[in-house]
């Protein structure tokens, strides 16, 4: 077997522990997940397993570090994208991705993943705003504004996987491009610009 197809399939089963481990937490506690379990789930053996993972936790950490990485990645590609097209392709990832989503928001994990997406989520927003005013990263009122603003962006994307996804895509869209501009409006980070030229959110 070529070392490409090699790479292929060892991805596949990383892929399919850590769905299985994401559809687990939506059952039970993390403390209470056994490796048989997720072997079961993944259709793997032990063995398997543990030639990836020392442990339940270790899966779990290296879930947190790839999760946070691919978030990270994706919002720092589409930041430059117009609020409109920007939430598509995030509610369009989250969409193609529930399992680990549903992990990130489910409470039966450590707790970690979710604080740990909401500073991910709160640095970039900080970062994208503050390089587009010129503005210190450790300005006070961009970080209390841009805090608020990821909050609010996070807390519509809870309530929709929490919800099983059952509102449409183009309604999250819609109602997160919504509130970012309203919420642009009355935060007026940096001076007030002419109406024709004033931005309608972080990521225009």
């Amino acid at each position: 077997m070529s070392e490409k197809a090699t790479d292929r399939r060892t991805l596949k089963t990383k892929k399919a522990i850590r769905d299985a481990l994401a559809d687990l937490l939506t059952e039970k506690e993390l403390h209470k997940v056994t490796v048989q379990e997720i072997a079961d789930k993944a259709d793997i053996n032990r063995a398997t397993f543990y030639k990836h993972y020392l442990d339940i936790y270790d899966l779990y950490d290296k879930t947190e570090q790839d999760i946070l990485g691919e978030i990270g990645m994706l919002v720092l590609r589409l930041e430059e994208l117009p609020p409109e097209k920007f939430f598509t392709e995030l509610t369009d990832h989250i969409d193609d991705n529930r399992t680990v989503f549903g992990m990130i928001f489910n409470p039966n994990g450590k707790g970690t993943l979710r604080a740990k997406f909401d500073r991910c989520m709160e640095g970039l927003f900080r970062q994208i705003e503050a390089e587009k005013l010129g503005l210190d990263l450790k300005d006070g009122k961009l970080t209390y504004q841009t805090c608020y603003r990821a909050q609010g962006c996070i807390a519509v994307i809870s309530k929709w996987v929490m919800g099983g996804y059952k509102d449409p895509k183009d309604f999250i869209v819609k109602t997160l491009s919504e509130l970012d501009t309203n919420t642009e409006q009355l935060t007026c980070l940096g001076p007030r610009k002419p109406a024709a030229e004033k931005r309608t959110s972080i990521f225009s």
